[in-house]
């Protein structure tokens, strides 16, 4: 894969516009998208829940038939119903979960966002799409004046966390339960809550609820 058409902004919003030209593959796939379902989000997937949230979930990219349909995070596709029910055992959700944007869900203390806003094919964007979508992801982290805690999930929404704040990926390994200090924030990592890794068994709903009782844990001593 080559380099990106353009350099996004030297100051990017939070959020590539709708028809963000920046990585040619994922552009070619969203057109094809948009003349196949025409009514569906198609377009990058904004960040869902509070600003002034103190803890911020970063997943990988939008899933095709999941947040890519329905232009919310994790929402229509499984990822959604273990993270979703898992907020809301752990108190930082509320309401009901549908699986569409106009449910009763809410976010409590919390946002959700992707390390690459655009949906990829096959779920796996490049080296360089990833890098290319990186001002916008320091842009919405700059966004948030009381985060004090991140989730990564999954290595690629770990390394683009590092990154963001100018660490060495050497220095901060991932693995499933990891926790990281990056000066105030703290990074906690996890598997990513994909059907493919749940129905293999790389991770278990206890697995992905022991790491965020961790979470929970560090957002209480906070007051």
């Amino acid at each position: 894969m080559g380099a990106a058409l353009h350099a996004p902004p030297a100051v990017a919003p939070p959020v590539p516009p709708r028809d963000c030209p920046l990585c040619p593959r994922l552009v070619a796939f969203r057109d094809h998208w948009r003349t196949q379902e025409p009514g569906w989000h198609n377009a990058p997937v904004p960040s869902f829940g509070p600003e002034d949230g103190r803890l911020l979930i970063v997943g990988l990219a939008p899933g095709l038939r999941g947040a890519n349909r329905t232009g919310r995070p994790f929402t229509g596709d499984y990822a959604g119903e273990l993270l979703y029910s898992t907020l809301i055992r752990f108190g930082f959700a509320t309401g009901t979960f549908e699986a569409r944007p106009d449910d009763s869900l809410r976010l409590v203390d919390a946002r959700l966002t992707n390390a690459v806003r655009c949906v990829p094919p096959e779920n796996k964007p490049t080296t360089d799409e990833i890098r290319t979508c990186r001002p916008f992801f320091s842009a919405t982290i700059g966004l948030l004046p009381s985060l004090s805690a991140i989730v990564a999930l999954g290595k690629i929404a770990h390394d683009q966390v590092l990154a963001a704040h100018g660490e060495r990926l050497s220095h901060h390994k991932f693995a499933h339960g990891a926790v990281h200090r990056l000066g105030d924030l703290v990074l906690f990592d996890s598997y990513h809550c994909s059907r493919y890794n749940t129905n293999t068994g790389v991770l278990t709903t206890e697995m992905f609820h022991a790491v965020f009782a961790k979470v929970r844990a560090h957002i209480d001593t906070l007051g």
